[in-house]
């Protein structure tokens, strides 16, 4: 665990005195601010209360995110975000289908990172199966999950500097992230939903050249990202913008049910891929960074730190790619070689049987969070046996994380919205399910 403000080479607070220092802020509106000391003047100054509609196609929601925020003049004194108008009833479907089935529906969920919430889902299934996957196929859902962080926060980062004004950057990390997407084509056949994972496995193995496309990515990519980083994490505009904006205390970020980086960026050190590992993430070297203060400011930095740990993370994967089979070894359950359907009767009968029955899971209940780029995205699946889920709840960590929007927004400026919807970085798809 360290400080995500090491990045200012100082720490956390001798960044902060640095920059406070450098850049002078005018006391306009400090002076604005002072008590009216005429009475009968401020009460000729008080007007009526504005209700104004931001959204849901406004672009700085970042999807059909509808907020109704109560001003006075500039300042917010109330804020409601409408949700559901992305709403598709998956968790419904879930409950008609097979398990998987119902994989290229979580590609729709955060679509920003949809090989993370495949594997994120099959690890829910197989929990409840009892199954575990061989080290390769480990290494290749990790190799999957931290392409998706990347790219989710790729995005996440070019939309808020976006949003603040900084159009330049937002360039800057697309291009890193259709790079990105090419890898993701080059293993899934796919760019963008790929329903790449099954469960007990994957589709199929990756291409024998695949990790050394991985590795001439990362050596392209970590001096375009020092690029992104020189561009405005000590940008005067940048940090004006964002420093002391939308803080969220500890107590609030524990008690609104917060994950991911907006956790991380309010100084709590959690991360299921330590705190709970799976898919052996306890054997790989890597930091959690945490925020100080829990603004805007910090949660960006979050977000920068984890790329640079998640390049580490890939570096390892690659370095230590097991061989061997990439799927549970389960007979029964696993669907047979395709030669074998085409050229024998028997493995014929059990393709027939797994295809229109689905694996047979056995009654009981079993949730999995996993460690998501938007947070922790957990499945709750309740079973009666046979192969379609009675019951399947999604916890999304948008909808989480957007809960403290009505505690968050008032007494902040209405100059500031996008600022702090750049920073919780949500998707509606996610959110809405």
């Amino acid at each position: 665990m360290f400080c995500v403000c090491a990045l200012a080479r100082e720490g956390c607070c001798a960044w902060r005195e640095i920059m406070a220092t450098i850049i002078e802020q005018p006391d306009t509106l400090a002076r604005s601010l002072e008590p009216l000391q005429d009475e009968k003047l401020a009460t000729e100054l008080v007007g009526e209360r504005l209700t104004l509609n931001m959204g849901p196609s406004h672009p700085s929601t970042h999807g059909v995110l509808r907020v109704i925020l109560e001003l006075d003049g500039e300042v917010i004194t109330k804020a409601t975000p409408d949700i559901g108008y992305l709403h598709r009833g998956d968790e419904k479907i879930a409950e008609n289908m097979q398990y998987n089935q119902f994989v290229p529906y979580t590609d729709r969920l955060d679509y920003l990172a949809p090989l993370a919430n495949n594997v994120a889902y099959a690890l829910a299934v197989e929990k409840l199966l009892g199954w575990e996957l061989p080290p390769r196929g480990k290494a290749i859902r990790v190799l999957c999950c931290e392409l998706a962080r990347i790219s989710a926060h790729l995005l996440g980062i070019g939309c808020m500097a976006m949003d603040i004004g900084a159009m330049t950057v937002f360039l800057y990390t697309f291009t890193e992230r259709e790079k990105i997407y090419n890898l993701i084509e080059r293993l899934t056949g796919s760019r963008f939903n790929t329903t790449y994972t099954r469960i007990g496995g994957q589709t199929y193995d990756m291409p024998s050249d695949y990790p050394d496309a991985v590795r001439e990515f990362i050596r392209t990519f970590k001096p375009a990202f020092k690029d992104v980083d020189n561009l405005i994490t000590r940008n005067r505009i940048f940090v004006d913008r964002t420093r002391d904006i939308g803080v969220i205390t500890r107590e609030d970020a524990i008690a609104y049910g917060l994950s991911g980086p907006n956790l991380r960026g309010s100084g709590i050190e959690h991360d299921l891929r330590r705190k709970q590992p799976y898919l052996d993430y306890q054997s790989y070297d890597f930091e959690i960074p945490i925020g100080s203060v829990g603004d805007s400011y910090d949660r960006y930095l979050v977000r920068m730190e984890e790329i640079r740990q998640s390049v580490r993370i890939l570096e390892q994967v690659l370095d230590r790619m097991p061989g061997g089979p990439f799927n549970c070894e389960n007979p029964k359950q696993m669907l047979p070689p395709k030669v074998d359907v085409l050229t024998k009767m028997e493995e014929l009968i059990h393709h027939f049987i797994r295809v229109t029955e689905g694996v047979d899971a056995p009654a009981g209940e079993v949730y999995f969070g996993a460690e998501n780029p938007k947070g922790e995205l957990g499945f709750f699946i309740h079973s009666k046996g046979g192969g379609v889920p009675y019951r399947l709840k999604i916890r999304s960590p948008s909808f989480v994380n957007l809960s403290i929007l009505p505690k968050l927004l008032p007494g902040s400026l209405i100059s500031d919205v996008v600022t702090i919807l750049g920073s919780l970085d949500f998707v509606m798809g996610e959110c809405d399910r």
